[in-house]
């Protein structure tokens, strides 16, 4: 688990691809320190095992089903990247909750400045867009946000300055591809409400949700 709270930019020092996989080797520093063989990083976003760890990076693999949810074949040496440790029982949650299970892509359609921040115009599939309301939370390229506006097919976001310059966001543009991950608690709640045919039916209902004050 995550909190979507970036804490370095790493570099993709090697890429080596398979028929339908790829071995990502990763220069970092900051996510090094007690990170070792077997543990988790966010790597934009996407959560992936350390298969092996020592300066001045890691490596990590990246299955056939993790290419297609996410923009990391796209990646190539010299690509910057967000990266983020696994949150420990003893930090402080400073995002969301974020699982690092890539939901899709998105497509930057706009960047706009206003006055000290930047608002970012992002277009996502309708599977996607059902989850994403306007103040909730969003993951995008592993970075914890907040759901600024919302249309059928788009959603922006208001990018303070720390935020972009401790980030890969400063650097994307109309028409860059970014991960998203949206908000879990909203997939399990649709779940609970809209059992599978043929399972139990959920006593979690509108009209029990209303009759008890949500």
């Amino acid at each position: 688990m995550f909190t979507g709270i970036v804490e370095e930019i790493g570099t993709i020092r090697a890429v080596r691809r398979g028929v339908h996989s790829s071995i990502l080797s990763v220069e970092a520093e900051t996510v090094l320190h007690d990170l070792k063989t077997g543990d988790s990083v966010a790597v934009n976003g996407v959560c992936l095992t350390a298969t092996s760890v020592g300066a001045p990076g890691f490596t990590a693999d990246v299955m056939h089903e993790t290419l297609d949810r996410s923009t990391l074949g796209t990646l190539v040496p010299g690509s910057r990247v967000n990266l983020e440790r696994a949150m420990s029982a003893n930090g402080r949650f400073g995002g969301h909750i974020v699982s690092g299970h890539i939901d899709g892509p998105g497509t930057i359609l706009q960047t706009r400045r206003d006055d000290n921040a930047v608002w970012y115009t992002i277009e996502a599939a309708p599977a996607l867009m059902r989850y994403i309301v306007e103040k909730g939370s969003i993951a995008i390229d592993g970075i914890s946000l907040t759901v600024a506006a919302v249309g059928e097919t788009w959603f922006s976001v208001s990018v303070i300055p720390h935020t972009a310059d401790s980030t890969t966001m400063n650097g994307k543009k109309p028409g860059d591809l970014v991960n998203l991950e949206t908000d879990i608690l909203g997939k399990y709640v649709e779940k609970l409400l809209h059992p599978q045919p043929g399972g139990s039916e959920s006593k979690l209902t509108l009209k029990f949700l209303a009759q008890n004050g949500f």
